[in-house]
C-alpha cells in the first residue's frame, strides 16, 4: 500500500511512499515511548539548542520546503516561503521563553513549601491537515517538544512529503531519535495508534467530523485532546469602516492559501447602507488576484488541494445560488489549458439563513456577502453559528470595536480592523464546534504537560 503525492496544478501522480506496516507503527511508536525516558531528563538548554538549529534549517532550506507545499497542495512558493519563516519563529520563542513558561509557580498553602510543577505526559500524537502542512505540525512540535514530550505526526495522506521532511528537518537538527516520528498511515487505521497505551495525549487540526471521532475514541480511554477544527469567520463591518482598507483586508483573508484557511473571511457581515459601496471594492480586489502556476513569483492565487475539493466548494456555490443567493464574481471552474484544480475568486451577495455558505464552512476562494440592518443585527449573525474560531471588525470606533471584540462575539479571538492570523506570542483555538484547547503563547506549552500539585509540610 502506497501514499501518493498529486500535484494539483496538472493532476500528474508525483512520489509514491510505502505505508507503515503494522509492526513498523508499533516499532516507531515503541521507540518514541523508550525516547521519551531520556527526553524528558535532558536540560532545557540541550532542549532550546535543538530547537534553535531546528530554526536554522528551516531558514536554510524554505525554498526547497516551499517547493514541496506547492507540488503536493498547490500552495504559492511565495507563500510557501513565509509559512516555514514562520514555522522558524516559533521554534525560536519557544527556545526564547520555553524554560520560563514551565518553572515552578509558587503558592502558599499553609505549609512550608507548595508550588505548582509542569511535568511532561509523554509520547503525544499529531493528527494534522494540509492547509497549512508545516505551519500546523511546528506549532505542535515546538511547545510539546520543547516541554520534554515526544511526538508521533500522522499527516494528511496528500502531503507525505511534506510529513517526511518535517521528521528530516528534526533529524537534521540533532534531536536524539525517536524524539519525533512520522507515522506513514492512513486515517482508518489511526484508531489503533489512540487506543495503544504509550500514547498519552492527541492534537488534531482538521474538520469537525473527523475532530468528533478522534475525541470520542481518546475520550474513552480518558486521553487529553486538543481539537481545533472548522471555521466560518464572520468579518462585520460597521458603518463607520473604511470600506477601501476593509475590503482589501477580506480579499487577503478569503484568499490566503488559495482560499483554504480555517480563519479566512467566510461570511462577510455588512450594514445595509455601506453593501453596496463595499461589495464593488471587494470586487473589485478580489478579480485584481493573478491566478496561475504556484511557483510563478507573480501568482497569487493557486490551484485548491484537488480536483475532489475544488468540486466540492463548486456545489456549495450552485446549491447557495439555487437557494437565492446571487453570483456577482466568479462561480465556475476554469477550462484552460494545464488547469486543474483551479478554482476562481467568487463573491455570492443576498446570502440568508439557511443557505449553505450561511450555514456551514466553505473551504475554497469565496466570500459570501450577509447583509444586517444595523450594529445589532450584524453581531447577532456573526454569533449565529456552530463554529467560534476567529472573527473580525472593522470600525473607526476603536473603542467600540474592542468593546464588540471582548464582550459581544462568540469566538476564540475576535481581531479589530485587521484580519485574523495565528502568532507565536498568542493562544490560538476555538469554541463549539471549532474545537477546545489553545495553541501557542503560554497556554499552549501547557496543554501537553501534567500540572502537578507539589505540598510539603
Amino acid at each position: 500500500m502506497f501514499l501518493k503525492s498529486i500535484n494539483p496544478v496538472n493532476g500528474k501522480v508525483g512520489k509514491k511512499y510505502k505505508l507503515d506496516t503494522e509492526k513498523q507503527v508499533s516499532r516507531k511508536i515503541n521507540k518514541a515511548s523508550a525516547a521519551w525516558e531520556h527526553w524528558k531528563k535532558t536540560p532545557f538548554d540541550e532542549r532550546k539548542g535543538f530547537m534553535l538549529k531546528t530554526a536554522e534549517i528551516l531558514r536554510n532550506e524554505k525554498k526547497h520546503l516551499a517547493g514541496l507545499m506547492a507540488i503536493e497542495m498547490g500552495k504559492p512558493v511565495k507563500e510557501g516561503i513565509v509559512e516555514i519563516e514562520k514555522c522558524a519563529t516559533v521554534c525560536e520563542y519557544y527556545a526564547a521563553n520555553g524554560e520560563s513558561f514551565l518553572q515552578d509557580k509558587l503558592i502558599e498553602a499553609g505549609a512550608s513549601k507548595s508550588y505548582v510543577s509542569y511535568q511532561p505526559l509523554g509520547v503525544v500524537l499529531a493528527i494534522m491537515p494540509w492547509n497549512f502542512p508545516f505551519w500546523q505540525c511546528f506549532r505542535f512540535i515546538a511547545p510539546a517538544l520543547i516541554a520534554g514530550n515526544c511526538g508521533l505526526l500522522k499527516h494528511a495522506s496528500n502531503v507525505p512529503g511534506c510529513a517526511l521532511a518535517i521528521q528530516d528537518v528534526l533529524k537534521k537538527a540533532g534531536f536524539p531519535s525517536g524524539v519525533f516520528q512520522t507515522l506513514m498511515v492512513s486515517s482508518k487505521e489511526i484508531h489503533r495508534v489512540i487506543e495503544n497505551p504509550v500514547i498519552k495525549a492527541v492534537t488534531l487540526t482538521g474538520s469537525t467530523e473527523a475532530g468528533k471521532a478522534v475525541a470520542q475514541q481518546a475520550g474513552g480511554l480518558i486521553k487529553k485532546t486538543v481539537l481545533e477544527l472548522g471555521g466560518s469567520d464572520p468579518y462585520i463591518i460597521l458603518e463607520d469602516a473604511d470600506l477601501d482598507y476593509a475590503a482589501g483586508v477580506c480579499a487577503e483573508s478569503r484568499l490566503i492559501n488559495n482560499g483554504q484557511s480555517c480563519i479566512g473571511a467566510k461570511r462577510i457581515i455588512v450594514i445595509k447602507e455601506r453593501e453596496k459601496e463595499f461589495v464593488r471594492l471587494l470586487k473589485n480586489k478580489m478579480e485584481s488576484f493573478k491566478i496561475g502556476d504556484p511557483f510563478d513569483s507573480e501568482t497569487q492565487l493557486g490551484p485548491m488541494a484537488s480536483v475532489k475539493q475544488r468540486d466540492g466548494v463548486h456545489q456549495q456555490v450552485l446549491k447557495t445560488v439555487e437557494d437565492g443567493a446571487k453570483c456577482i464574481l466568479g462561480g465556475y471552474i476554469p477550462n484552460e489549458e494545464g488547469e486543474h484544480a483551479f478554482y476562481v475568486p467568487t463573491i455570492l451577495v443576498n446570502v440568508k439563513k439557511g443557505m449553505l455558505t450561511y450555514e456551514d464552512e466553505i473551504f475554497g476562494p469565496v466570500a459570501s456577502i450577509i447583509t444586517a440592518k444595523n450594529k445589532e443585527e450584524a453581531i447577532k449573525i456573526a454569533n449565529d453559528s456552530v463554529f467560534g474560531l476567529g472573527a473580525a471588525i472593522f470600525t473607526e470606533n476603536i473603542r467600540e470595536g474592542e468593546r464588540i471584540a471582548r464582550e459581544e462575539i462568540q469566538s476564540g479571538s475576535c481581531f479589530v480592523n485587521t484580519l485574523v492570523k495565528s502568532d507565536p506570542r498568542l493562544p490560538f483555538g476555538g469554541i463549539n464546534l471549532s474545537g477546545y484547547g489553545r495553541e501557542l503563547s503560554f497556554f499552549g506549552i501547557k496543554e501537553f504537560v501534567n500540572i502537578k500539585t507539589v505540598l510539603i509540610k
